[in-house]
């Protein structure tokens, strides 16, 4: 079954948060921006993927269409492991994270949803697992700042079904008032997105932690700094999360053994694609590190991600973007009615693309590369 066409889309979506959105990652959003990758094969099966995302999309874009597109045409699209593997060594000098890892990341997704539609299977049976029953989400908040508006955002959630509960804040009054309005029975989390120093994150996490969490994420800049975030792990006495900035299966490894988590955090479209994702969740359980992965997007990536927590992580509530959309080339697939989350059973992802939402959001024309 050889590849002999690839695409990629770019879609803009506009979304509601309920506020004024504010700056995360330096970045003011106001739409879901989502690069969506189609792969052709000469036996008419086509997979969609996903490549993170946001604002990089651009640049992943680009990673795609002149490195990882052209190298994986006239490939087989039933060799996934080999071919990620050859590709993965074929354009490492260009880096081992960031859009190029993105790109692959959306060929890999696409060439197990091939996978899926040629066995006529769903991916979650692909890969063994159990049929799967619907599973609680949980609502991650963007960055609101003003304590109120936090209140506000988590009474919303609240009253939506969500049982469990995110934050994108970097201070304690937030959080202080995220738990006053959401009480004492619904979880809550709060992502700090690398803000702080050692001494600054132990401190927060012990001021944060005050407030019953069920874990901190990524307190620490550098992301790189797993020894100093085992520090804050060890004196900040509330659990650890992290993940969604490594650089592939051997940054996890450093985590775990330098014991800097409680939670694993692989983001399928950022770490190459469902192939890795499957290592780390393997690697995770031999150290006994809990896996809750990262779902920051709404494409085939999203779905990649439905699709794998009840075979990877059926125990983790799945992460959504407490934000309204617009619309969906997904339609409902990627809504969370009652704060639960339902995985498909078509075959592959469970579902391709509404192509007339996506023409409809889409910015430009699509790349198309053919061999």
């Amino acid at each position: 079954m050889k590849i002999t066409a690839v695409e990629t889309h770019l879609i803009q979506v506009r979304f509601d948060m309920g506020a004024p959105p504010q700056a995360l990652a330096g970045i003011a959003w106001g739409t879901m921006d989502t690069l969506l990758v189609r792969v052709v094969t000469d036996q008419g099966i086509e997979g969609w993927g996903e490549g993170f995302g946001h604002a990089v999309c651009p640049a992943t874009r680009a990673a795609f269409d002149t490195l990882v597109g052209p190298a994986a045409l006239g490939q087989d699209a039933r060799s996934i492991r080999g071919l990620m593997a050859d590709l993965q060594k074929r354009v490492h000098l260009f880096g081992r994270n960031g859009p190029l890892v993105y790109a692959l990341s959306a060929l890999d997704i696409a060439l197990w949803d091939i996978a899926g539609k040629a066995a006529g299977l769903p991916l979650w049976r692909l890969l063994g697992g159990s049929p799967p029953a619907p599973r609680p989400a949980y609502a991650s908040l963007l960055r609101y700042g003003e304590p109120a508006e936090v209140a506000r955002a988590c009474e919303r959630a609240a009253a939506a079904g969500y049982r469990h509960v995110k934050l994108h804040e970097i201070d304690v009054p937030q959080v202080a008032a995220a738990r006053r309005a959401l009480g004492p029975d619904i979880r809550l989390m709060v992502d700090c997105n690398c803000p702080w120093t050692i001494p600054q994150a132990i401190d927060m996490a012990q001021r944060m932690g005050e407030h019953d969490l069920t874990w901190l994420e990524e307190p620490l800049w550098p992301p790189e700094d797993h020894d100093g975030l085992a520090r804050v792990r060890l004196e900040g006495d509330v659990p650890i999360a992290a993940g969604e900035n490594a650089a592939g299966l051997h940054d996890f490894l450093h985590q775990f053994e330098a014991g800097a988590l409680d939670v694993a955090q692989p983001s399928v479209t950022k770490i190459g694609g469902i192939t890795e994702q499957l290592k780390i969740a393997a690697l995770a359980e031999a150290h006994g590190v809990r896996l809750v992965p990262h779902c920051a997007y709404f494409g085939p990536g999203y779905l990649a991600s439905l699709q794998l927590a009840g075979v990877i992580a059926p125990d983790a509530p799945f992460e959504r973007l407490f934000v309204d959309l617009e619309a969906s080339p997904f339609h409902e697939l990627v809504t969370a009615p009652g704060g639960m989350v339902t995985v498909p059973d078509g075959p592959g992802l469970g579902r391709d693309p509404d192509m007339a939402v996506l023409q409809r959001f889409r910015v430009g024309e699509p790349t198309v590369l053919r061999g």
